[in-house]
């Protein structure tokens, strides 16, 4: 400026939206049906409404071995190499939330966790406090489990290492997680099977 001071350029945000996606791409062979489709739509309906109701910004829906219209206000995210494994479908959900603006972090669930609302995604969102460099996990008495959240500064790094068969666990077990204890409010169990 004329007068001689200086005007700082303003610094990236260490903060941001958090957007929610459930991983529902697979076929779900032991279970005997893709879960994107269990219970009539059910599962899926219950993962998006705790990622909403939990406070996410915005949700997707990986599909892939069964595709489906969405639940509204969600988008599809059509994996077209599902059957290389869970990598697959998360490689989308983070390549989705990099391209992105503003986005602090990503908080990726499954479908087959039906028992996980959104007292659970407030939980893990309240550590995360949406922010890029945090790595934040649910863990129910004591075991890992989903939500996960991979704050903005993760994404890529992540896309390097995350490929067919090798989800997120590789990268998370390489970095400082915060594990957030939720056994209280839920079991966080996948269902493999009908029963």
């Amino acid at each position: 400026m004329e007068d001689g001071t200086v005007t700082a350029l303003p610094e990236e945000s260490t903060t941001g939206a958090v957007l929610g996606v459930v991983l529902a791409a697979g076929a779900g062979t032991r279970y005997g049906m893709p879960k994107i489709l269990a219970h009539d739509g059910d599962w899926l309906d219950a993962a998006t409404n705790a990622l909403r109701a939990g406070g996410c910004a915005d949700i997707a829906v990986t599909m892939g071995a069964a595709v489906v219209e969405p639940p509204v206000g969600a988008t599809a995210l059509v994996v077209d190499d599902w059957a290389d494994g869970i990598g697959a479908s998360v490689s989308a959900a983070l390549t989705w939330a990099s391209r992105r603006p503003g986005v602090g972090g990503v908080l990726l669930t499954v479908v087959d966790t039906p028992d996980v609302g959104a007292d659970v995604v407030r939980r893990i969102l309240g550590t995360s406090e949406g922010r890029r460099e945090r790595l934040v996990r649910a863990v129910f008495d004591g075991r890992p489990g989903h939500p996960v959240y991979i704050g903005a500064d993760h994404l890529g790094p992540a896309l390097e290492v995350i490929c067919g068969d090798v989800g997120a666990q590789a990268y998370l077990r390489s970095r400082e997680v915060t594990a957030v204890e939720c056994g209280d409010l839920a079991s966080g169990e996948d269902v493999d099977t009908r029963g």
